[in-house]
């Protein structure tokens, strides 16, 4: 065994030398019941502002794939790459690199969660997705407070990262599942009103999403700046920090480049839909919600890959990382399989959920018997995306999501021109734009040399 294997905390130890699949499982199962969280807060959310009407409805999925964007990039992008570097200066034995990474990467959740706030919380990017009438002032009123609050959102998602690359997968997902419960109560009192709380409507539910994310953040970062912590953001600096920033962005840069393409062509389905009326965007809106559900599954496995890999390619162990890869991979691939395929077959059990309006359930319906069954190959690419975030090799995960958006945007708009009345023919390239972009980042996967001088090359 090396020294840094040595070196290493009790739980960068059992990433580096326990059975793969029982640490994975051991590793992910807090994440997957705190981001199980996540999933139920999606689907509340649908439920509480479906009751607000079809223009409500239509008004937050307009706005649901900026808001999925954020939160990619801040829990995915950013939240991941913290993970990866902590991990790996773990697994090579440096906590006081570790606490530095850390820090840096809450400056930078900051620093993006202005730029959010800037470019999204205003209605013009709405009108231009499609938005019209009261679907554009629900979209606004949602909007204008979720992306003010991004700082929240931002920072509970970054300081999760770093508590996973320590392999304190337990303290993330518990201020995930603090933060959905503080949510689901504080929500529809915001959204309907109670006693002397005024009826917010969309915005109470935004609002309650920003105090909800911030309490969970302060909280984490007490926990992770407790005495005993094995990486301590508020603790005094115990080295400079150059190339902190630099380490952190070689892989947060790249890494924010894959939600960019993956919500650029949901995006662009999103306007492709909206061409066929408000009762398909509403029908689109709640079908589509299942795949933000997958999302939270797959990272739930996923940002344990992210940190077993890195933290063992720290460790110059490379064969063990690939091992780790493929085998979260398989079980992200047969979870959201197995959904998919409930959802082609029984649609209606999900539509039922969010509407009783029939017309918005057929629509929804449609979309989910064609594009169900692709949703496995959608799981497969986002668990290898968070392996080959762990390895620092995210070209081909950046040209397979690019892939998934010309799929989208070419073959949508010829959809449109060959079957301009009705969308199936726009949802059987939605399916085809998931199936590409597993099969390319697999094949991309098989292929790639993880040993060191593979890395260097």
């Amino acid at each position: 065994m090396n020294a840094p294997a040595l070196a290493a905390a009790p739980a960068t130890q059992r990433m580096l030398r326990g059975p793969v699949f029982p640490t994975l499982l051991r590793l992910a199962t807090p994440n997957v019941l705190g981001l199980f969280a996540n999933t139920v807060v999606i689907g509340f959310d649908g439920y509480i502002v479906g009751r607000l009407g079809a223009d409500a409805l239509a008004g937050v999925a307009v706005v649901l794939p900026l808001a999925m964007l954020m939160l990619h990039m801040s829990a995915g992008s950013l939240g991941g790459s913290t993970t990866a570097v902590v991990a790996r200066a773990l697994g090579a034995g440096d906590a006081p690199l570790a606490a530095q990474l850390a820090r840096n990467a809450v400056l930078l959740g900051l620093l993006a969660s202005v730029l959010f706030t800037l470019l999204c919380a205003g209605p013009w990017l709405y009108a231009a997705l499609g938005a019209r009438g009261p679907v554009l002032e629900q979209a606004r009123a949602y909007a204008a407070v979720l992306f003010g609050g991004a700082a929240a959102i931002w920072s509970v998602n970054v300081l999760a990262g770093v508590a996973r690359g320590s392999g304190q997968m337990g303290a993330a997902a518990l201020a995930l599942v603090g933060t959905t419960a503080m949510h689901l109560l504080l929500c529809p009192v915001l959204v309907f009103g109670a006693g002397p709380v005024p009826a917010l409507g969309v915005a109470g539910a935004a609002t309650s999403t920003v105090v909800t994310n911030g309490v969970g953040a302060l909280a984490l970062l007490a926990w992770l700046s407790r005495r005993g912590s094995p990486v301590r953001p508020l603790a005094p600096a115990a080295r400079a920090g150059d190339g902190a920033f630099r380490r952190i962005l070689q892989i947060a840069l790249p890494s924010a480049m894959s939600p960019v393409l993956s919500n650029g062509a949901i995006a662009a389905a999103t306007g492709y839909v909206a061409g066929f009326g408000g009762l398909a965007i509403a029908g689109y809106g709640i079908a589509a919600r299942l795949e933000y559900i997958l999302v939270p599954i797959a990272f739930g496995i996923g940002s344990a890959l992210t940190a077993m890999v890195a933290a063992n390619l720290g460790a110059q162990q490379p064969e063990r990382a690939k091992r780790i890869a493929w085998t979260g991979a398989g079980v992200v691939w047969l979870v959201t399989g197995l959904i998919g395929v409930w959802a082609a077959v029984w649609p209606a059990a999900w539509m039922g959920l969010f509407t009783a309006d029939a017309a918005v359930q057929q629509a929804g319906s449609t979309y989910l018997r064609i594009v169900g069954g692709s949703y496995g190959f959608f799981g497969l690419s986002l668990a290898l995306f968070f392996a080959s975030q762990g390895a620092g090799r995210l070209k081909w995960a950046l040209l397979a999501s690019g892939a998934r958006l010309a799929v989208v945007v070419v073959g949508g708009a010829a959809a449109l021109r060959i079957a301009s009345g009705a969308p199936e023919a726009l949802y059987f390239v939605v399916a085809a734009s998931l199936l590409v972009t597993g099969v390319t980042l697999a094949a991309a996967t098989y292929l790639a040399d993880w040993s060191p001088r593979g890395r260097a090359a």
